[in-house]
């Protein structure tokens, strides 16, 4: 079976190595173009592109795939490209760019996508984040059909996997990023041999994971500890949960619940050392923060934090 390979992150890249591992021919590879990255602000590669070019897979970086969009030449010559390229199916994961229906009908069995939820919940930009931010028990990967609806296709195959209580986004990612490489390629045997029937979704439990903004960062210490807590940990790697402490903007990026903490004014410091960490009131209960960054600095533990960045007595904001 000849796939074409459309992802630009990490998540994406795993999947890519996962096929090209089990031996499927990857004529093409779609990614998004270099962006700017690191301090120096230099043009860099994406994950995907990095693994295609390594392993010799042709890549294309089109803006746009869109014909009657901004960049209609672009989208023509993408278009031409897919056409000429011979291929059975397009495999898509995190790729970042809408794919119109002329798209969607030029493979012979169409456009499978590897999505980090399990659909309907979680459709959309950010599943990771969103899922443990909300405190759910468990999330997964749905390998499915895609049409023009954002991630409303079909269902072909999906696995579940707990979200455990230490779980950060990153971690979660990781886990995620392997589970989906595994069934991409279970599912292209599985078509490739004696097809693979697609489910309809559940018009019920739909819900969306909106893109993570920046402005998301800030936490709110009246509310319960426990709901920081899950933001503290959906929020690592990006864009890190952030209170400001005497002007200074501090961000948790390790950080739990305690039990028994009594009633205090929300974001006062409650204990601060290298045996306790640092505990901060909350509207309900308390937080035990273990890992902290100030701006310019490294993410530390609190022992090391707090030899440079005395908290003690004092109130994040």
């Amino acid at each position: 079976m000849r796939i074409v390979f459309a992802g630009t992150p990490e998540f994406a890249a795993v999947a890519l190595k996962s096929l090209h591992e089990a031996g499927f021919e990857i004529p093409l590879v779609l990614t998004q173009p270099d962006r700017p990255a690191g301090r120096g602000m230099q043009l860099q590669a994406s994950p995907v592109k990095q693994f295609a070019v390594a392993h010799g897979i042709p890549v294309a970086q089109p803006v746009s795939l869109r014909l009657n969009g901004k960049y209609p030449d672009v989208a023509e010559e993408a278009h031409a490209l897919l056409r000429a390229t011979p291929h059975d199916v397009m495999v898509v994961a995190a790729y970042g760019l809408i794919l119109p229906r002329s798209v969607l009908d030029i493979p012979r069995l169409g456009c499978i996508n590897i999505h980090a939820s399990l659909l309907p919940r979680w459709r959309g930009a950010a599943p990771i984040h969103r899922a443990i931010e909300s405190g759910d028990a468990e999330t997964g990967v749905t390998i499915m059909q895609m049409e023009e609806g954002l991630d409303t296709g079909p269902m072909m195959l999906m696995e579940r996997l707990p979200i455990a209580a230490s779980d950060t986004t990153a971690s979660l990612h990781d886990k995620l990023a392997d589970l989906g490489g595994r069934m991409i390629v279970d599912a292209l045997r599985r078509l490739e041999q004696n097809g693979l029937a697609a489910t309809p979704q559940p018009e019920e439990g739909v819900t969306y994971a909106a893109k993570i903004a920046k402005e998301e960062a800030a936490l709110d210490l009246s509310a319960p500890a426990e709901v920081i807590g899950r933001k503290v940990r959906a929020f690592n790697p990006f864009p890190g949960a952030t209170a400001v402490f005497n002007g200074v903007p501090v961000k948790f990026w390790r950080a739990e619940p305690v039990a028994g903490a009594g009633p205090a004014e929300p974001g006062k410091v409650l204990a601060a050392s290298a045996q306790d960490g640092v505990v901060v009131a909350c509207g309900q209960g308390a937080l035990r923060v273990l890992e902290l960054q100030k701006p310019g600095g490294k993410r530390l533990p609190t022992a090391e934090f707090l030899k440079g960045f005395p908290l003690e007595g004092g109130r994040f904001e």
